[in-house]
């Protein structure tokens, strides 16, 4: 069966987030008199929610007191400050204009959290997404395959239709436990050697690359 859907991961994959993720991180720290965390730190912290950002960027992680509160106050930040430095990789949204052209469908799964990850589609790619999903209670968060089977649910598609695009080791688990192929990009928070070490097949340096090889 041919392909003729792409699902995308967020972060990484599509938008540069990397600093907006930083500050205000940073900013949640330090509201509670904690250390900063390096660009670089917080690079190694992302894929897995933010609940996993903020517990291993506050000392002692789910043990320190502060931690609720702490997450908490980064999700607010956040949503107030998501679009300073975020943007579109170089050539994404001609990417994505192109698989549009073309009749594919689109979508996005992502393990940040589920208001977020619309917001952001909604104001960078808006239409060019057929569906969006991110993080929310009672579905299982990447690598589990639940959001990937609540896309294809919605866009009625089945795995034989699909292929997952993403830059880390949880995307690849992702698109293996939900039984479709995995293009790993290479721009994105995860370095060539880390995904190889992590069972990348197949590794993609541009955008235009996932085109033709779909």
């Amino acid at each position: 069966m041919k392909i003729d859907t792409v699902i995308f991961d967020l972060d990484g994959t599509l938008l540069y987030t990397l600093e907006d993720l930083t500050d205000s991180t940073n900013r949640a720290l330090e509201h509670f008199g904690y250390p900063r965390r390096t660009i670089d730190e917080v690079r190694g912290f992302v894929g897995n929610g933010v609940g996993l950002l903020i517990e291993r960027a506050i000392p002692n992680g789910k043990d320190n007191p502060n931690y609720s509160d702490c997450l908490n106050l980064f999700k607010q930040d956040y949503s107030e400050n998501m679009y300073n430095k975020t943007k579109p990789y170089e050539n994404i949204t001609e990417l994505l204009t192109e698989l549009k052209s073309q009749g594919y469908k689109t979508a996005v799964v992502s393990n940040k959290f589920d208001i977020a990850v619309k917001s952001l589609c909604d104001k960078y790619f808006g239409e060019l997404i057929d569906c969006a999903i991110g993080q929310k209670e009672n579905i299982n968060k990447k690598p589990a395959p639940d959001t990937v089977y609540e896309v294809m649910k919605q866009l009625n598609v089945i795995p034989a239709q699909c292929i997952f695009v993403g830059d880390s080791e949880v995307d690849i688990q992702t698109a293996e436990n939900a039984g479709i192929p995995c293009l790993s990009v290479t721009w994105g928070y995860k370095d060539i050697r880390f995904l190889y070490e992590h069972g990348a097949s197949v590794l993609i340096y541009s955008p235009k690359e996932i085109l033709e090889l779909i």
